[in-house]
């Protein structure tokens, strides 16, 4: 039986817990991560062929955590974005030049950036402990004290503070008994990518429909696709015949690209919306995907994550510096509620654009294409909605400003 006594324990090497890890490696806090999973496992899970849209927000603090350097190379671009509503005449663009920006934001694969901070995780001094998995947490007034199987091997792990940074399955969020609350959207997303007969200019496109949004986003020289249907339908689009399923989606955007062709698999991904009860118990905290997974619609998801990473390191900084405890309850409280506007403001705007776009009730159908046609002309409006699109919404966490001063 090993006994291994450290500051801060990360539970989950994906992308949560190694940007934490990143953020934190230039202290004197000793930092580990344990990861269930084998590194080509995770490398080849599914989840890694997600695009994900990355907020020029997102983009400045991967920056700061000298991230962003090496993952530039594998994203490209979103100049443009162009949202539109099937059959209706709403429509509003946006565009990076308007604003005064290099980009709106950039589109990269979940396992180009993956790859980008396991690699920098494992040229750092970060210890790993995998693949491992939790077996207990335990809280007393210092430590928290966590037993991990590690093989045929028992350990028995002790840290100031505890991150489930584990994913919508947290162990850590279970062993605490955190309850979470589920909105069921019966809405699957199909994941894949296509070839356009026209070059995308890197335009994104965001075309909402009767069974729910599609979106076109600029990947290297072809477009990332993340399309929503009913389960029922999305179930069938996937089996369907390559054919049979371009045939669907080309009526369901039209031609304004040319023809499509298929790049690589269909996936699919239920949808729901899902919040934990609550951030914290004890000297153990959850972030990310393991407090809150949300609809596709406005790619928020690793956005949202990666500011509760940085808010959370920004605090146990300068926690740290005052030679206070890293995992004292207030230090908990003050996080989880500094998080929550941010969580609530992000899950209210994409729960009610899938409810409102969801939705073909002519009355509303009327209001949402006069919303989209109102915001095109009114340039107070279009650029509120430019910053939310940024991710330069509400207040955001100060540790690249911090780090850099």
């Amino acid at each position: 039986m090993n006994k291994q006594e450290y500051d801060v324990l990360i539970v989950g090497g994906g992308l949560a817990g190694n940007c934490l890890a990143l953020a934190l490696q230039s202290s004197s806090l000793r930092v580990a991560i344990i990861e269930a999973n084998s590194a080509d496992a995770l490398h080849d899970s599914p989840a890694g062929d997600r695009a994900l849209a990355l907020a020029s927000g997102t983009v400045c603090m991967l920056d700061t955590l000298g991230i962003w350097q090496q993952a530039k190379q594998y994203a490209t671009a979103i100049k443009h974005i162009h949202i539109s509503d099937q059959g209706h005449f709403g429509k509003t663009r946006l565009s990076a030049e308007k604003e005064q920006v290099e980009a709106l934001g950039y589109v990269i694969t979940a396992r180009d950036l993956e790859s980008v901070v396991t690699a920098l995780v494992a040229e750092s001094a970060i210890e790993l402990i995998s693949p491992a998995r939790v077996m207990g947490i335990a809280s007393d007034a210092d430590y928290a004290h966590i037993s991990v199987k590690q093989g045929k091997e028992s350990l028995n792990l002790s840290a100031k503070l505890v991150v489930g940074a584990d994913g919508g399955q947290s162990s850590v969020r279970k062993l605490l008994d955190i309850e979470q609350t589920v909105t069921d959207y019966q809405q699957t997303a199909i994941v894949t990518t296509i070839k356009t007969e026209l070059a995308h200019q890197n335009i994104a496109f965001e075309r909402f429909t009767s069974s729910g949004p599609l979106a076109l986003l600029p990947l290297k020289d072809e477009y990332a696709l993340v399309w929503t249907r009913n389960t029922e339908e999305a179930e069938q689009l996937v089996t369907d015949s390559e054919a049979e399923f371009l045939q669907e989606l080309q009526q369901c955007f039209g031609y304004k690209l040319g023809r499509f062709s298929l790049t690589s698999p269909r996936r699919a991904f239920p949808l729901s919306l899902i919040r934990a009860d609550k951030m914290y118990f004890g000297r153990a905290v959850i972030i990310g995907n393991a407090v809150h997974q949300l609809h596709p619609v406005a790619g928020q998801g690793f956005n949202l994550g990666l500011r509760d990473v940085v808010q959370l390191a920004e605090m146990l900084l300068h926690q740290q510096e005052q030679g206070s405890d890293i995992g004292a309850s207030e230090l908990l409280a003050d996080y989880a509620a500094l998080r929550q506007k941010d969580h609530d403001t992000v899950v209210h705007f994409t729960d009610g654009v899938v409810k409102l776009f969801s939705n073909q009730w002519l009355s509303l159908a009327a209001v949402r294409n006069v919303g989209l046609a109102t915001l095109d002309i009114l340039p107070v409006a279009k650029k509120q909605l430019a910053r939310y699109a940024m991710g330069l919404h509400g207040r955001m966490p100060q540790f690249g400003l911090r780090r850099q001063g």
